[in-house]
């Protein structure tokens, strides 16, 4: 029961950075914006975060300084490709490599440094509760703010006004702007969204999964919540299910290498990557299930009427 329980907190810790960042990059690609910037604004978020809550002593002002740089990296992305029309698969790659190579340079001072860890909540009485007390009530708060995200992202979508005008964006951005919607506008609130909440996976990753800087610390993780994007066929609740998925593969082959299986370590800590090939594969070769729920107008630039 024990280690059982043990194996499940920590596919949830493992989940919840990849649930934080796809989530965000869904809003955005709902909008019809292809941010490949994920895994540099998850490295700023995560070195921000733990810059400043080591300066600070405060965990929770790193975490909304991550959001923050998250967010103004993402308006980076947004005015280069929304106003000045850039490609924004290029773009993104390019906002990949700067946060790489910036978040090394700010965080060069930090390394071997021990970090302020964001505490867990601990409820009386629930927490002891055998095997879904520390699951469901000893959870750390960005857990819970992961749930409540998706939860209202696929309300937001799929039951409000507002995010019926954002799907009609990505859907059809000439149409929508010759019903008077504001596509542009509407956009770089997506893509904002999506900077922040990748902000918020980098800070968990230095400030909860594991309290110190490490330079690369998000080791492709934006990369595999713009797979889980695509793997949940645009759907909130898909893409909560795909990230313990590929939290499940991830702890697993921890695991594997912990009770010494007679395989290389070095294949077992590629699993997740290889898992994510593959599921792309296998969506790749079904257009239809494919086609369903993309947005129309991803990856595509709109210039308004003048």
């Amino acid at each position: 029961m024990g280690m059982l329980e043990a194996i499940l907190l920590t596919v949830a810790t493992a989940a919840t950075p990849l649930l934080l960042a796809a989530i965000g990059e869904l809003v955005s690609e709902r909008s019809g914006v292809l941010n490949l910037g994920v895994e540099g604004m998850m490295i700023m978020g995560a070195v921000t975060g733990f810059g400043v809550a080591l300066t600070t002593g405060s965990p929770w002002l790193g975490v909304f300084a991550a959001i923050a740089v998250g967010a103004l990296f993402s308006l980076l992305f947004a005015f280069l490709t929304l106003t000045l029309v850039t490609n924004q698969v290029a773009t993104g790659l390019a906002l990949t490599l700067l946060g790489l190579g910036l978040s090394g340079m700010l965080g060069e001072g930090f390394v071997g440094r021990p970090g302020v860890k964001l505490t867990a909540i601990d409820i009386p009485v629930l927490s002891d509760l055998p095997l879904v007390g520390k699951l469901v009530f000893g959870q750390d708060p960005l857990f819970y703010v992961s749930i409540a995200l998706t939860a209202a992202v696929a309300y937001f979508l799929f039951y409000t006004r507002a995010g019926l005008t954002l799907r009609s964006v990505g859907d059809n951005h000439g149409s929508a702007h010759a019903l008077g919607i504001r596509v542009i506008l509407i956009r770089y609130l997506a893509v904002m969204f999506g900077g922040a909440c990748a902000g918020l996976a980098g800070a968990y990753l230095s400030l909860v999964y594991t309290p110190q800087w490490v330079e690369n610390m998000t080791a492709g993780r934006g990369w595999i919540a713009l797979a889980l994007v695509v793997f949940a066929s645009w759907r909130p609740w898909r893409v909560f299910a795909g990230a313990y998925l590929f939290g499940a593969v991830t702890i697993g082959q921890l695991h594997a290498q912990a009770l010494g299986f007679g395989i290389p370590s070095q294949l077992l800590s590629s699993l997740p990557y290889l898992a994510t090939i593959v599921v792309l594969v296998l969506i790749s070769r079904n257009r239809r299930l494919t086609m369903v729920n993309t947005p129309a107008s991803l990856g595509r630039p709109f210039v308004p009427d003048r």
